[in-house]
C-alpha cells in the first residue's frame, strides 16, 4: 500500500504522479486494477508514446531546476579578498555544542577578524 501511496502522489517537479508520468492514467487501486474497454499499445506506437513522456518529463525537470537555481541565485554573491585584508568567520551555532565559552542566544555568530595571509584559490584564503 505504501508503494501504491507513493506511485499516486502528486510530484512538484514533474507537475504529475509518477505512475501517470509512465502510463498516461491514473494508478489504480490493486482490488480494481483491469477496467472494461481498456486498449493495449504495442510496437512502435508504444514506443513513441514514451518517447514523448519522456521529453514532458525532462521539460518539467528542467524548469523545475531552473525555477530552484534562480531562487539560490538571488542569495549568492561573488566575494574576492586580497592578501592583507581583515576578514571575519561566520559559526554557524550548533545545538547542544558550547562554542567559544557561550552558548544558547548570546553565542557569537561571527569570530574574528583574521588577516588573510595568502590565497590558495579563488574560493579559499
Amino acid at each position: 500500500m505504501v508503494e501504491f501511496a507513493y506511485k499516486n502522489s502528486f510530484q512538484a517537479t514533474i507537475q504529475m504522479a509518477p505512475y501517470e508520468a509512465l502510463y498516461e492514467r491514473k494508478c489504480r487501486s490493486p482490488l480494481y486494477s483491469d477496467e472494461a474497454g481498456e486498449r493495449k499499445m504495442l510496437g512502435l506506437e508504444y514506443l513513441q508514446e514514451v518517447q514523448r513522456q519522456v521529453t514532458v518529463i525532462q521539460e518539467r525537470m528542467k524548469a523545475a531546476q531552473n525555477r530552484q537555481k534562480s531562487y539560490a541565485d538571488n542569495r549568492r554573491r561573488n566575494l574576492e579578498f586580497v592578501v592583507g585584508d581583515w576578514v571575519y568567520l561566520k559559526v554557524s551555532p550548533m545545538k547542544g555544542v558550547v562554542c567559544f565559552s557561550k552558548k544558547g542566544k548570546l553565542s557569537p555568530r561571527f569570530i574574528g577578524p583574521f588577516e588573510i595571509i595568502e590565497r590558495v584559490s579563488s574560493v579559499a584564503y
